[in-house]
């Protein structure tokens, strides 16, 4: 019951949309109606500026941190720990508070692997910052370093729960970008570049 409770809890803190919250709170927009109409940390750097940009990057993050302290709170297993990371990243995807819309969860994903496997993440980190870097494409960046997820639990022998955990959210985060890999394709995807509001 109690992991149930931390699941719901973690799921609940997930769809809490910062993007959209800090967009209306602080400088009058709802990034729903600009750019890429996500509410999620790269619209937010293109639409707000790099400030704005990385606070939404860092709380959504943080969303997947806290999803995996709540789930090791009713067992220290592997499974309890993916658990409640997994609820977080629901959650900020599909929102309670956005009627089953949200993210695509790559900033909260972010953070469940960083607290399940710290030194595989930042070799993911670098990795997505090198490509995002050369190429200016996010999505690209995120797409390649969520496939490198489960190749690296793997090799840095993390527990098979986790190992699962990461084929299953390489795959999701995966799909979710099945819009920018076709604009990747035909040459149409925006590159990163930061608003000035």
């Amino acid at each position: 019951m109690g992991l149930v409770l931390a699941c719901v809890c973690s799921y609940l803190i997930g769809s809490i949309p910062n993007g959209l919250i800090l967009g209306k709170l602080f400088w009058g927009v709802d990034l729903r109606e600009h750019g890429s109409h996500n509410i999620g940390a790269t619209n937010a750097w293109r639409t707000l500026g790099k400030v704005p940009g990385f606070l939404v990057f860092l709380l959504d993050l943080l969303k997947g941190v806290i999803g995996v302290a709540l789930g090791s709170l009713w067992g220290h297993t592997a499974l309890a720990l993916v658990l409640g990371g997994i609820f977080a990243i629901v959650g900020h995807s599909w929102s309670v508070f956005l009627r089953g819309k949200g993210g695509k969860g790559v900033a909260t994903g972010l953070g469940v692997i960083a607290m399940l496997m710290p030194l595989p993440t930042i070799l993911v980190f670098l990795v997505w910052l090198t490509i995002v870097y050369f190429t200016g494409y996010v999505s690209l960046g995120s797409i390649v370093a969520a496939a490198l997820v489960p190749l690296l639990a793997w090799l840095f022998s993390a527990p098979p729960e986790v190992v699962v955990f990461g084929i299953i959210a390489a795959a999701f985060i995966i799909y979710r970008h099945k819009a920018n890999i076709g604009r990747l394709m035909n040459g149409t995807e925006s590159k990163i570049k930061a608003g000035h509001r």
